[in-house]
């Protein structure tokens, strides 16, 4: 009997014992890094002793008054599966399936955070995603007004078939390289969010901002946030079961009793639904004259955020998949209308971000054969169809925020290196995008601050051609100002700091779609610049030809380069993308040759060179000089007084 008492208050004790805490990327399946030594930290009762066992290794501590403690084991060659054990002689604990090999962090905006699944050679890539030494962490969105020390969430996920499409596409095939290189595990901690500035990836002090307002600012946030979901909630409750499917919504005729009014363009948050995600509809009209029926029409349901099938009389006449910011027009044939009053329908699926019919007033109309443009604008009927509801998605706009819960948790974890591609919510005016000359060398170096490694290798991925409609041309269509190139040229300014390297990507970029889908040349490159950079190979071409310095001679202002080896043309074509412009500033399209390490320009009407520029608008595709294994040389302009 006294036995049995006995071992139930152990049982007891061992239920009520404050249990170890460690950070969340510690976990089954973890890639830690190979050749550096290894924190490991986490929290337990105040004075407990905490041991760590692992891979042979063994470390003891004891947490401190606050229940903090930290060890740092040795420097390990690459190697695994192991088991690592945590002991605090309360509620230990044991990780399994863990590796030591290569550890990299993703991190910046939607071009870096978008998935495998979504990209060129989808199916066959994932299909081929066979190897479970690459592993993935996915940090799930989220902002704090303070640094947190814990993530919100994540966990390692191995690469499969079933799996692999979900991974950070530019990574996974960052990461496929490496393993090919290497021969060993490596892990990609991913920290991403769409359409974040680089404000929001700084902390406070790098900013000059007062932490303790950034913490107010949050805590507003919150409460406003509240207020807003409570709306969008009562809003929500007038359908109080919304439908497995909606089908049948797109008919002509529909008693539309239940549907409420909604403005567009306008975003859905802006107009009672704010912090809602899903499928909503959109129902709406025109009216035609029998010859116009006749004749058929052309339809512009204005922009979409993200997704989008349109129906006009139930008939289905067309549909775009994740294109938030591109104009819809589809033509719409005879035989879907007919005089009188046309119904139509279009279906919107949102899961990030802003969400239903937005754009500019006059993006929605519509245009009988040879006629002109009738506005669509304003009033039209709308309905959920399914819906989830939480405010996160304008967070990333925040300084900040996203670093306190997204990188300042993940602070002592041993990196090899950052790979960063963001820098498109930067871009928006050219003061912005001059900005940013200074803010992101920042944010390199207090990120190096945080992992006590000034030389940590940070890779970035230079902006993609799009046209952003933020530039301005004159009449010849030569750029007179562009954010996008200013930009660019902020991010070669950072080549300035030790351990980086730059992937220009001129040649992927797609000039309406602000997401390319070739991620897999960006990964690679991005390897072979780590190559380089991380891993200490001379021999490799990591880089295109890049500017050094003019030279005028005669009508000729004469080009120098660094990484000169190879240069050619593209595809041996034409050598374009140069100007040349006199004292005046206003440039010409220039001829250009190549002579050894040098690129020579001429300009009809330029007697008296003062400048060039390559590349030097949104969309510079058409830029063609390449180096050694056809990199392309980064846009550039040879003075900077001059837009």
């Amino acid at each position: 009997m006294k036995q049995r008492v006995w071992m139930m208050a152990l049982a007891l004790a061992a239920g009520t014992a404050q249990a170890v805490e460690l950070p969340r990327v510690f976990a089954d399946g973890m890639v830690l890094q190979r050749g550096q030594p290894l924190p490991v930290w986490g929290r337990a009762a105040p004075g407990a002793e905490v041991r760590i066992d692992f891979a042979g290794l063994q470390a003891t501590t004891k947490a401190d008054a606050d229940g903090n403690w930290h060890v740092q084991l040795p420097a390990l060659e690459a190697g695994g599966p192991y088991s690592m054990r945590i002991d605090d002689k309360a509620a230990p604990q044991r990780l399994d399936d863990v590796h030591v090999g290569e550890v990299w962090l993703a991190s910046g905006q939607s071009n870096m955070e978008w998935p495998l699944a979504q990209t060129v050679d989808a199916e066959a890539v994932i299909a081929a995603a066979n190897d479970p030494l690459i592993r993935h962490y996915k940090v799930p969105k989220s902002w704090a007004g303070t640094p947190q020390w814990q993530l919100a969430g994540g966990r390692w996920t191995a690469a499969s078939p079933g799996t692999a499409g979900d991974f950070s596409a530019v990574a996974y095939h960052f990461a496929r390289q490496l393993r090919a290189r290497t021969g060993v595990a490596v892990g990609i901690i991913d920290s991403t969010w769409g359409g974040s500035p680089v404000e929001a990836w700084t902390d406070a002090a790098t900013q000059g901002l007062d932490a303790a307002a950034v913490a107010a600012q949050a805590t507003a946030l919150r409460d406003s946030d509240a207020k807003a979901l409570a709306v969008t909630r009562a809003n929500l409750a007038r359908w109080p079961r919304l439908p497995a499917d909606a089908d049948g919504w797109q008919a002509c005729e529909l008693d539309e009793e239940a549907w409420v009014a909604i403005a567009a363009p306008g975003l859905w948050e802006t107009q009672g639904w704010n912090g809602m995600d899903g499928v909503a509809w959109y129902r709406g009209g025109f009216t035609l004259s029998a010859e116009e029926a006749r004749n058929g029409v052309t339809l512009g349901v204005g922009r979409i955020d993200d997704s989008d099938t349109t129906w006009v009389n139930g008939v289905e006449v067309g549909g775009t998949t994740l294109q938030y910011d591109l104009p819809r027009r589809y033509a719409v044939p005879a035989a879907a209308l007919h005089a009188g009053f046309n119904v139509v329908a279009v279906r919107v699926e949102d899961y990030g971000g802003g969400g239903g019919i937005h754009g500019q007033a006059g993006e929605l109309f519509v245009q009988p054969h040879g006629g002109a443009p009738r506005p669509l604008d304003g009033a039209w009927t709308f309905r959920v169809e399914s819906a989830q509801v939480a405010l996160v998605d304008d967070k990333n706009q925040y300084p900040a925020l996203l670093y306190n819960a997204m990188i300042h948790p993940l602070r002592d974890y041993a990196l090899r290196g950052i790979i960063w591609y963001q820098g498109e919510a930067n871009a928006n005016t050219v003061a912005q995008a001059a900005a940013y000359r200074r803010q992101f060398p920042a944010l390199v170096e207090q990120w190096r601050t945080q992992w006590h490694a000034p030389t940590l290798p940070f890779l970035w991925v230079q902006l993609a051609p799009f046209s952003s409609g933020a530039d301005r041309r004159d009449a010849t269509g030569v750029a007179i100002e562009s954010p996008w190139a200013v930009l660019r040229e902020s991010q070669s300014a950072a080549l300035s700091l030790p351990a980086t390297a730059q992937v220009v990507i001129t040649d992927v970029g797609e000039a309406h779609d602000i997401h390319p889908r070739d991620k897999r040349t960006v990964g690679e490159r991005l390897a072979v610049a780590a190559r380089h950079v991380a891993y200490g190979d001379a021999r490799v071409a990591f880089t295109g030809p890049v500017f050094e310095r003019a030279e005028v001679r005669g009508d000729a202002l004469v080009l120098h380069f660094d990484h000169a080896a190879g240069m050619a043309a593209r595809g041996n074509g034409p050598l374009r993308g140069f100007e040349v412009a006199a004292a005046d500033g206003r440039f010409q399209p220039a001829q250009a040759r190549i002579a050894g390490d040098t690129v020579v320009l001429r300009a009809t009407g330029v007697r008296q060179p003062a400048a060039a520029r390559y590349g030097w608008n949104d969309t510079p595709q058409d830029a063609s000089l390449v180096g050694a294994d056809g990199l392309p040389a980064s846009p550039f302009r040879t003075t900077e007084d001059t837009r």
